[in-house]
C-alpha cells in the first residue's frame, strides 16, 4: 500500500509499505479523507510537542471506512464510516504512533466514533479540528444568545470556535488580519471583523460592543500579541479561553486587567471527552466547514500537499484523499 512518511528532519516520501496486520482488539481502516495539520508541519520539522520517532506516517485529522475487526471488536463493522480522537493515552496517533496518511491504519475500537450519515468524508475529516473549537466553547461555560464572542484568528481551529458560537447564537466579532480569512469567518456566522494589528483594534471592539467589550474572548491564533490584547478587548467579568498554542513566546501586557476586570482565564489543548458531543452538535445544527477545505490532492501526491500546507499562506487546510477499497 502506499503510505505517506516523514522520514527525517524535513524531509517527506510517499512509500510502499506493507498493509498492517490487526489483532484481536484492533480494527483496520481504509483513508478516506485525510486533513494536513500545523503540528504536522511541526513533526516533520523536528518540533512536536512530545517524543517520537522517524519514519513516521502522520495524519491525525481523518475520516476511513471500516474494513475488518478484530475476533474482539464488536463496537464497529466492516462498512462503517468512522473518523477518531488522536491522543490516546500518553501516544499521540499521527505523531508517537503511525497515523491515517495512508491507504489503510489500524486504530482501537474505543477511539472511534461512526460518521452521522448526512456528513461527507471531507466532512469527517474536518470533526478533529472543530473538535478543538467546540471544546473552548465549552470551556467558555454558558455560551449563549446574551453573549458578544470576541474570537482571535481565522485559522481553522478559530473558524470552528466561530462557526460553534454563531450555532449557539452568540454575536461573532472576529480578529483576523487577512482579509480572505476573515471574510470565511463572516461566511461561517461572524457579524463583524477587525484588524488586531491595526493602532484602533481595541477601540473598535469597545465601540462595537456599545464600550462593554466582549462577554467572551477565545484566543486562536497563538500569537503571544493577541493574547496580551484579549485582556484589553475583554469585558468586565468576561470569560477568556487560550486554544492557540504558543511554546516561549513573550509580549508586554497589563496583566492588572486580570484582576481590576475579575476575568476568568484557562487554557485548553486539544478536546478531551467531547467527541459524541461533538458529531451531535454537527449532525443537529449542520454546521458545513467543508469550505475551509482550499486543496484537495490525492494520497500520491502528498508530498506536494504537505509543502503547500507548509509554505503556501493561502492555504486554509489542505485534504488527502484516498479509495483504496
Amino acid at each position: 500500500m502506499k503510505a505517506l512518511q516523514f522520514v527525517g528532519h524535513a524531509a517527506a516520501t510517499v512509500n510502499d509499505v506493507p498493509v498492517p496486520g490487526i489483532g484481536a482488539d484492533e480494527v483496520l481502516v481504509a483513508s478516506r479523507s485525510v486533513g494536513i495539520c500545523h503540528s504536522d508541519i511541526e513533526l516533520l520539522e523536528g518540533r512536536y510537542i512530545i517524543p517520537f520517532e522517524y519514519p513516521v506516517i502522520p495524519g491525525h485529522e481523518w475520516a476511513g471506512e471500516v474494513i475488518e475487526v478484530g475476533a474482539e471488536v464488536d463496537a464497529v463493522s466492516p462498512g462503517d464510516r468512522v473518523v477518531g480522537e488522536c491522543v490516546i493515552g500518553n501516544d499521540h496517533f499521527g505523531f508517537s504512533i503511525s497515523g491515517a496518511a495512508a491507504e489503510f491504519f489500524v486504530a482501537r475500537p474505543e477511539w472511534l466514533h461512526r460518521l452521522p450519515d448526512s456528513m461527507s468524508w471531507t466532512q469527517g475529516a474536518l470533526v478533529e479540528p472543530f473538535s478543538c473549537g467546540y471544546y473552548a466553547t465549552v470551556r467558555a461555560d454558558n455560551l449563549d444568545a446574551s453573549d458578544t464572542v470576541l474570537v482571535f484568528g481565522a485559522g481553522p481551529i478559530g473558524l470552528g470556535v466561530v462557526a460553534a458560537s454563531a450555532a449557539r447564537g452568540c454575536r461573532v466579532i472576529v480578529a483576523e488580519p487577512t482579509k480572505t480569512r476573515a471574510g470565511l469567518a463572516l461566511e461561517l456566522g461572524a457579524e463583524v471583523e477587525f484588524d488586531p494589528t491595526a493602532e484602533s483594534f481595541v477601540d473598535d471592539v469597545l465601540s462595537a460592543t456599545k464600550g462593554r467589550g466582549a462577554d467572551v474572548v477565545i484566543e486562536a491564533s497563538g500569537k503571544p500579541r493577541a493574547m496580551a490584547a484579549a485582556l484589553e478587548a475583554a469585558g468586565f467579568r468576561a470569560r477568556l479561553v487560550n486554544v492557540g498554542i504558543d511554546v516561549g513566546g513573550y509580549a508586554q501586557a497589563q496583566l492588572g486587567l486580570i484582576q481590576s476586570k475579575e476575568l476568568q482565564i484557562r487554557g485548553i489543548i486539544g478536546s478531551p471527552g467531547v467527541w459524541p458531543q461533538t458529531l451531535r452538535f454537527l449532525e443537529r445544527t449542520r454546521v458545513d466547514l467543508s469550505r475551509l477545505v482550499t486543496t484537495e490532492l490525492p494520497l500520491l501526491a502528498a508530498t506536494d500537499a504537505v509543502e503547500s500546507a507548509r509554505s503556501d499562506p493561502s492555504q486554509i487546510k489542505v485534504h488527502l484523499t484516498s479509495s483504496a477499497a
